[in-house]
């Protein structure tokens, strides 16, 4: 097998990839038994030149030795041998009781169906509703203003990930990260994200993925329960013994897999009375922006905007301000996209970022955020939820106290003005807007930051701070503003068989690191008990 990386093709090129292979590896096209694409990137630095950049593997029918030779000194043309799947030996410590994991986004989901392929038969629990209902619950929000605090876009099967845009971009390399991918796909995503640079399942595929790993974990021996919340922990000697469900059922544990989400308040107030080592962490807050699709995709595509096989243009905007020590910069950027309700709270507006597979909104959004650390909120573990509910609280009470969001246009942020109305885009938050200032419901070195990016973003991307686009508040669960700390083999470092992954631990950042991290968790797991 030959990989050729680096390969360029013009976008206007339509030729099969298995001729254009076969003139790059200089051999005749009937040589080329099969070609697969590894990696496919966009380069749009040169608008009037716009290419593809592969990275693809090709089986040939001459020798690889012959064709290398004939290549001789090309550093982009290698051979590589197929991947051999990992053999994972159980290790030799007994169980009592089966591994209960607790949460079903990512981290759980995967975590489980490692469990159950292993022979483990893993208790699974949600605290929300099946991802079914759980659509049922949030349409109904978005649509009337009635919140459901056990059912929304944080609490649920398939966690905050499932009603966002699905993107599978990640800065961790792991060579396990194939084994999540295959999985994703066999459970339905599309066999693109195994290719694409900047890969993403969309909201609405990504909710029949998450239903059919949750029926491989079921037809492995795993049992899922929803509406279970996880109300006390118990432990002995520096031992988890056992927890609690929805205060009245006790279940004996010796294994138990957190995967809370960055949302589950209460459970990190259980965790902390429990006495389980935690320690506060940066995050970020800010505002959604949101632009016409046409004016971002003109931007980075120039005259190219608008071909078929670019797709919706996205971005990614930093700004460093060295005198003051913030960075803004754009976070869920969602092409095609719209801004959602996000509350996981009564009296409270947060918003999201969410894409269907097709990404056929016409509209552009983004979180603008700026970096928050624990000196800006206090000494106690805790004190980060308080500074994103205060902030959460007041976007409410400015929005209306009837969870509909403040939102301002860029040109009244930045000259001190608040009520305008006429908006580049309709916004696109539900249950609605309430025209208002952004500056009565983010702290000001929030807002400051912010001013000072938005015409820097605008000389990135024109048009990116045009007078009349939406700004929407507010955006504050960027990633969790606590992480509980763990050693090397995923375990507290202070409770024995507590396993804290994913997002709301503090060890991933989106869909595939925490799914990552809930697969490396298991397999550490496996590796010390048997089944």
């Amino acid at each position: 097998m030959l990989k050729i990386s680096n390969f360029r093709v013009p976008l206007t090129d339509d030729t099969p990839l298995e001729q254009l292979a076969a003139r790059r590896l200089k051999l005749a096209a009937d040589t080329i038994c099969q070609v697969a694409v590894v990696r496919k990137a966009v380069d749009a630095r040169r608008k009037n030149a716009i290419t593809f950049v592969y990275t693809l593997e090709v089986e040939t029918a001459v020798p690889a030795g012959q064709v290398l030779a004939r290549l001789s000194g090309d550093k982009d043309v290698i051979q590589v041998t197929p991947m051999v799947s990992e053999d994972i030996t159980p290790g030799g410590k007994q169980l009592t009781n089966r591994p209960i994991v607790v949460g079903a986004g990512p981290a759980g989901l995967f975590t489980a169906f490692m469990l159950a392929k292993h022979g483990y038969k893993p208790l699974l629990i949600e605290r929300g509703r099946n991802v079914d209902q759980r659509a049922r619950d949030i349409a109904d929000f978005w649509r009337t203003g009635k919140f459901d605090a056990k059912s929304n876009v944080q609490f649920g099967e398939g966690g905050a990930g499932t009603f966002s845009d699905g993107k599978l971009t990640t800065r961790v390399n792991d060579s396990r990260m194939a084994l999540v991918v295959d999985l994703m796909i066999a459970a339905g995503a599309s066999p693109e994200i195994k290719y694409l640079h900047k890969p993403h399942i969309g909201t609405d595929k990504l909710r029949q993925v998450v239903k059919n790993i949750r029926t491989r974990i079921i037809e492995m021996g795993g049992h899922v329960e929803f509406e279970a919340r996880l109300t006390a922990i118990e432990n002995k000697d520096g031992r988890l013994t056992g927890i609690t469900i929805n205060d009245n059922r006790f279940l004996p544990c010796e294994a138990l897999f957190l995967a809370i989400g960055h949302s589950a308040r209460d459970t990190y107030q259980l965790l902390y009375q429990a006495n389980v080592a935690m320690e506060a962490k940066p995050f970020a807050i800010g505002v959604r922006i949101e632009h016409p699709q046409e004016l971002i995709a003109r931007a980075q595509y120039g005259s190219a905007a608008g071909h078929p096989k670019l797709g919706a243009a996205d971005y990614a905007l930093v700004y460093q301000d060295r005198a003051a020590g913030r960075t803004a910069y754009s976070f869920c950027m969602c092409p095609g996209g719209l801004v959602v309700a996000a509350a996981s709270e009564v009296g409270g507006v947060v918003t999201n970022g969410m894409s269907l597979f097709n990404r056929d909104s016409k509209i552009a959004n983004s979180a603008l955020a700026v970096t928050v650390n624990p000196a800006d909120f206090g000494p106690n573990v805790l004190d980060g939820i308080e500074f994103q509910r205060r902030y959460e609280q007041l976007a409410f009470a400015v929005g209306g106290h009837n969870y509909q969001a403040p939102v301002q246009t860029v040109g009244d942020f930045l000259t001190g003005k608040s009520g305008s109305s006429k908006y580049l885009v309709k916004p696109s938050y539900r249950p609605g807007v309430t025209p208002g200032d952004l500056r009565e419901c983010l702290p000001e070195f929030v807002t400051a930051t912010l001013a000072k990016a938005l015409p820097e973003f605008g000389r990135k991307i024109r048009g990116f701070d045009h007078p009349s686009a939406v700004l929407t508040g507010v955006e504050t669960r960027t990633s969790a503003p606590v992480r509980i700390i763990r050693g090397q083999d995923f375990t507290s470092v202070n409770t024995a068989g507590l396993y804290p992954i994913g997002e709301g631990a503090g060890y991933a950042g989106g869909i595939m690191s925490a799914a990552l991290d809930g697969m490396n968790a298991a397999i550490s797991f496996i590796k010390e008990y048997k089944v």
